[in-house]
């Protein structure tokens, strides 16, 4: 969050812009409006609890802004996705009940049940991201949840209740930090999921200056001071010891050296294919780092010299969500980056030579300078076989309502619809419906409640209840959704990567924990395929490097697929 920052990052001149309006009329002129349709179903739906989060009119202290993440995950192996709501707190004021974290068990008729009490997983604090893994291999899978405070591990018992392990996993912290992104990866492909945790600032209220001592400006409002001026975070990677314990391995593995701070997305993805799990943290007034796996246990940030750390213009940014897919199908996973208003978002298009290109401009996701972004992800959401970008918005300060001349604090949403991996264009005004409604948002979890082949989307917001977004997508196109379970690799097949070739397309995407803003996507693989009425070839790339294939697949159907 830029306010200490005096300049926004500089954008292209007029040329560039002039250019962007006119291929953006060319467009609409040669493209039929997507047949797309979202539905806000989340009140109807039963998620009604409000996320408290900071005040409402101002705040003194960064941590009242940053927001929850949220999940979709199916605890109960049922074969239909539940979420997560991670929820917060206030300094002063809070509300009776105190907010408490909720688990809505999916009823499978379009209604969501709070069961956060029964299942023991309905803590209180200072929330903000969530992440998932099967730790111990057990076949159920785990939630993580971080705090400025302690984090919290949950093991699924496996019978509809979780058991608090943190202290015994040895993840207990010797000091509060502010622990945010966090991600489940098997980084030294032993088997078992490790665990990387981002921290954001070392944050202490009696020491942070306040909005009264007038140091922190935001076109000329008082505003909350950070981060720039204030000591920054150290990321975290936990060892899983394969007996359901942690260590911490941070400094060996070179995770402390990292060339910014101030982190919060975390996106794990294989960004160089050479099948080892690579790590990227969006941080926040500082250049991002891309933590390079070196097979031994150690990592490198490339993040500079791979050309995704800074802006077109080589400066840092205030990075917040990240998501990683291959919008070009070219078999390499690109990059997608939200950040502060006044700046765009990133798009970085893999190279295949180790780095990154910034096309932001060149593809389209440059137009929108106005919102402040948060959680983001790379969808189909009309099974075209051409992956979209969604992503959500809300200022970080509460006070630029009082700005005449500042986007407003509550902001639409954006979907950029993906024109066969050539531009983006932004068609939520098209879409129009409720994504034009106006939310503080933060966390945002991708996958399909409903298990009828559309991605859904649910939004978690800054004092308010979350939003539910059904999509219908009516279009003939097929689609196929994956679920992979690990034999010899970990169980929950984090880090698999997939490729699906259908008629003339080839697609590629990995199993991921983590991503988005401090949030959990469906661990199933989603591929829309088009007019394609079969898959011919399936390859996957378990964790451990084995290589699986299956041929002549049946398509508009989830897969389950165990390792062999």
């Amino acid at each position: 969050m830029r306010h200490a920052f005096p300049n926004v990052l500089a954008i292209p001149g007029l040329l560039a812009l002039a250019a962007l309006t006119l291929w953006s009329l060319e467009a609409r002129s040669n493209h039929s409006a997507p047949e797309l349709s979202f539905t806000n179903i989340a009140s109807q739906a039963g998620l009604k609890a409000v996320t408290i989060y900071g005040g409402e009119k101002a705040n003194r202290y960064l941590v009242e802004t940053t927001g929850c993440g949220v999940a979709l995950l199916d605890f109960d192996g049922d074969g239909w996705l539940d979420i997560y709501q991670v929820n917060g707190w206030r300094f002063d004021g809070l509300p009776a009940p105190r907010p408490q974290n909720h688990l809505y068990r999916n009823n499978r008729d379009g209604t969501f049940t709070d069961v956060a009490a029964q299942a023991g997983v309905g803590k209180s604090g200072w929330g903000q991201a969530v992440c998932l893994g099967d730790y111990d291999n057990d076949g159920f899978v785990d939630l993580f949840v971080t705090y400025w405070g302690a984090n919290v591990l949950y093991r699924n018992n496996g019978n509809g209740t979780f058991t608090d392990v943190t202290r015994k996993a040895g993840l207990t912290q010797a000091a509060r930090r502010w622990n945010t992104g966090c991600a489940f990866l098997d980084y030294d492909r032993d088997g078992d999921l490790d665990l990387f945790v981002a921290n954001y600032i070392d944050f202490d209220p009696e020491t942070t200056p306040t909005p009264e001592s007038g140091l922190c400006l935001y076109k000329g409002s008082r505003v909350a001071c950070g981060p720039p001026g204030l000591t920054g975070g150290k990321n975290i990677l936990y060892h899983n010891n394969g007996d359901g314990t942690f260590r911490d391995v941070s400094e060996t593995a070179g995770i402390t050296t990292a060339h910014g701070t101030y982190g919060l997305g975390v996106l794990v993805f294989d960004f160089d294919n050479d099948g080892w799990p690579d790590i990227y943290v969006a941080n926040d007034s500082n250049p991002s780092a891309l933590y390079r796996n070196n097979h031994d246990g150690t990592f490198t940030d490339v993040g500079v010299q791979a050309g995704c750390a800074y802006s077109q213009d080589g400066k840092p940014q205030a990075g917040m969500g990240v998501s990683a897919g291959d919008y070009n199908r070219d078999g390499w996973l690109d990059i997608f980056k939200t950040n502060f208003s006044g700046d765009t978002s990133n798009l970085y298009q893999n190279t295949g030579k180790g780095a990154f290109e910034e096309v932001t401009f060149g593809r389209g996701v440059g137009v929108n300078t106005r919102f402040l972004g948060w959680g983001c992800g790379f969808v189909d959401l009309d099974n075209d076989g051409w992956i979209d970008i969604f992503q959500v918005n809300g200022h970080v300060y509460p006070e630029v309502n009082q700005l005449t001349t500042e986007s407003r604090y509550r902001q639409r949403k954006i979907v950029y619809r993906n024109m066969e991996g050539k531009r983006f264009e932004d068609i939520t005004e098209q879409i129009a419906g409720p994504l034009l409604d106006l939310r503080a948002g933060r966390g945002a979890a991708f996958g399909d409640i409903d298990n009828d082949g559309d991605i859904d989307v649910v939004v978690n917001n800054v004092n308010e209840s979350m939003d539910l977004y059904r999509l219908e997508a009516p279009n003939k196109n097929h689609w196929v959704t994956l679920q992979l379970a690990g034999t010899h690799c970990n169980r929950a097949a984090v880090g698999a990567r997939v490729r699906v070739v259908a008629g003339e397309t080839s697609q590629t995407d990995e199993v991921r924990s983590g991503g988005s803003y401090f949030s959990q996507n469906d661990l199933r693989v989603h591929f829309g395929l088009g007019s394609a009425d079969k898959i011919d070839l399936l390859e996957i790339r378990w964790p451990d490097g084995k290589l699986e294939t299956h041929r002549d697949l049946s398509v508009d159907r989830i897969v389950k697929i165990e390792e062999k």
